[in-house]
């Protein structure tokens, strides 16, 4: 076991923590991959803390009327040094109706998302989403609670302590809406049940207060735990999703092991065990194929697709199912182990969205489309379920994060060959800083003023935000950066300042500049050439973003020298080759030094990997 993997696991514990800086045991389910013998947890993670779940639920699905019963039981450590007299559930559902934040959000933005538009507005009432909370408990005594759009807001009946468990046991009904946005039933590609968020889940309480934000549009956070799920379901459904399947010779469809008990009655009860997660998914269809492929010393990978799909198109998703376990096998090499002993990836859904060990995708796709947007769903595994940034604050650290390691992954497995496999979130960046749209990406991710801009800044300024650190430290360092800050957070909730620290740690340089000028602001990398007077050459700062400079030089003999000047505040250099010569501080428009011969023509970064947002004047 490397240093990486034990670094990961000597940290999964520490969701189940009773107390802030406590050691506690986890009681491993069935099938879980979860070791007992790494106890000694990460010192200098002491001041963390963190919530945690344990949810217990029983559903009965109605396949004809789309309407569900559930029962929750929730165990809840308070695990802050806070005294919480309200909690708050996401009724993620309530989202479907008309007039809702979502329904309105998406009929006044500028440019509407295609997927949404006005349909909420159009829903009738056998057609929406909807969770009714019908009872609540803290500790047996009953709550008083108030459902203010997707938020339940609940008055405690004692506030609960630091340190103090507390029961919380709910009746609730639902209704599935029709499939409209990551969630509902009978998709465009006939899948009857994409079930995502679709239980009321407690909202997330950390350092800085709660995040009860409304459903509009974006994407999710959510509290560390452990699921455990019973779900009653008509029998010619096959099911797929979070957690181990605790009862497959009772179910079949694929999972057994041995000889299937006959069922009783026209249901099953399908029993999920999810430990360590932070959120809980399904899909059911009665028209799934169910195949599986075990990845070498990993995960066994589920594929359930639906049997109407025609021959091609059915070829696809046989060959894809290798595919995947060479992209298991390159994340977990480049970021750092899948922790579990599953991951399924579903038709379902409305394009392609992540969920706890298991992905929903559209599967009426090309060959290529359908590895690539399995991969980058694939790797939010490690970037948003196992690195789990606020996405409502950071979905740039997600998106982004999970858009870069996605691209290498894709011209890795795929053979591509690609220079630069980066080269189109650059592009996507320059036009967003060019266009006078952008914000800066502190913006939360529901108050961008379009969604092109949400999403160029989310997806490709995230994804150079990666690549271009890369360009600053050095690509080594980044790969160790990268697996650093996986080791570091896995489990626990990182912050922007989070993956900087990892790369000053790695590097040694001071980055916060970086983290500043491109993730807080909207200021712009532009260096120039200005002049070239025989052996003395000139550059200028136009832009207000400072960076370090490569730079290569041919001469008019025929021979080229690459120059690396340093950027001052960064207190040190990179790894490189070149030749280093003096600091650039930041205030300074200007630099210029002098070369032993003839200069022919000079290129600021002929890598490319740095953001200037005009190369007309990099070369001369």
């Amino acid at each position: 076991m490397n240093r990486f993997i034990l670094a990961f696991f000597s940290i999964i514990l520490l969701s189940s923590c009773g107390g802030s800086n406590k050691i506690a045991s986890v009681s491993a389910p069935p099938n879980s991959p979860i070791p007992t013998d790494f106890i000694q947890m990460q010192r200098a993670a002491s001041a963390y803390w963190q919530q945690h779940v344990d949810y217990k639920m029983d559903i009965d699905m109605d396949v004809n009327t789309y309407q569900y019963k559930g029962k929750q039981t929730l165990i809840y450590t308070n695990n802050s040094p806070d005294v919480l007299n309200r909690v708050y559930y996401h009724l993620y559902y309530n989202a479907f109706q008309p007039g809702s934040e979502m329904d309105v959000r998406s009929r006044t933005i500028a440019d509407p998302d295609p997927r949404v538009g006005n349909r909420i507005s159009e829903l009738k009432p056998n057609e929406i989403g909807y969770i009714n909370v019908l009872s609540l408990k803290q500790n047996g005594t009953n709550l008083k609670y108030d459902t203010v759009g997707t938020i339940l807001e609940v008055d405690l009946a004692k506030p609960i302590q630091p340190g103090e468990k507390v029961t919380f046991n709910m009746v609730f009904d639902a209704q599935v809406p029709l499939q409209i946005r990551r969630t509902g039933r009978n998709n465009k590609e006939g899948v009857a049940l994409s079930m995502t968020q679709w239980y009321p889940k407690l909202a997330e309480y950390d350092f800085e207060g709660w995040h009860a934000d409304p459903y509009i549009g974006r994407e999710f956070h959510g509290v560390w735990g452990n699921f455990d799920v019973k779900l009653t379901i008509d029998k010619s459904y096959t099911v797929g999703g979070s957690g181990y399947l605790q009862n497959p010779n009772e179910i079949g469809h694929g999972y057994e092991a041995g000889t299937i008990k006959p069922s009783n009655g026209n249901k099953l009860t399908w029993h999920f065990v999810a430990p360590n997660v932070h959120d809980f998914t399904w899909a059911a269809d009665p028209e799934y194929i169910h195949d599986t492929a075990q990845v070498p010393n990993g995960p066994t990978l589920h594929f359930l697709y639906k049997n109407t799909l025609d021959t091609e198109k059915q070829s696809f998703w046989k060959k894809l199912q290798p595919k995947t376990v060479e992209l298991m096998q390159y994340f977990s090499k480049n970021i750092g182990k899948y922790p579990y002993n599953q991951y399924s990836v579903i038709q379902g859904g409305d394009g392609g969205m992540e969920y706890a060990m298991c992905t929903l995708i559209t599967g009426q796709r090309s060959y290529g489309s359908l590895v690539g947007v399995t991969a980058h769903e694939l790797a939010h595994t490690w970037f948003q379920f196992l690195l789990a940034t606020n996405e409502a604050k950071h979905e740039w650290m997600d998106e982004g994060f999970t858009s870069y390691i996605s691209d290498a992954a894709m011209n890795h497995v795929m053979k591509s060959g690609k220079e630069n496999p980066f080269a189109n979130a650059y592009k996507g960046y320059y036009y967003l800083a060019t266009s006078g749209k952008e914000q800066p990406l502190t913006t939360h991710a529901d108050r961008y003023a379009y969604n092109q801009a949400y999403g160029i800044a989310a997806y490709n300024k995230g994804e150079v935000f990666l690549a271009q650190l890369g360009y600053i430290i050095g690509e080594d360092n980044l790969k160790k950066t990268i697996k650093k800050y996986f080791a570091d957070w896995a489990f626990k909730h990182p912050t922007p300042n989070s993956i900087i620290r990892s790369a000053e740690k790695v590097s040694g340089l001071e980055l916060d500049w970086y983290l500043i000028d491109f993730a807080q602001t909207t200021n712009t990398i532009d260096y120039g050439i200005k002049s070239i007077e025989g052996n003395t050459i000139t550059l200028e700062r136009i832009g207000i973003m400072p960076m370090p400079i490569d730079l290569q030089v041919s001469y008019t003999d025929g021979t080229k020298e690459d120059f690396y000047i340093p950027l001052q505040m960064m207190r040190g250099e990179k790894p490189t080759s070149a030749t280093i010569i003096k600091d650039w501080a930041w205030a300074y428009p200007e630099y210029s030094f002098k070369v032993p011969k003839e200069v022919k023509s000079v290129i600021i970064d002929p890598s490319g990997l740095m953001a200037d947002v005009n190369k007309n004047n990099n070369k001369k």
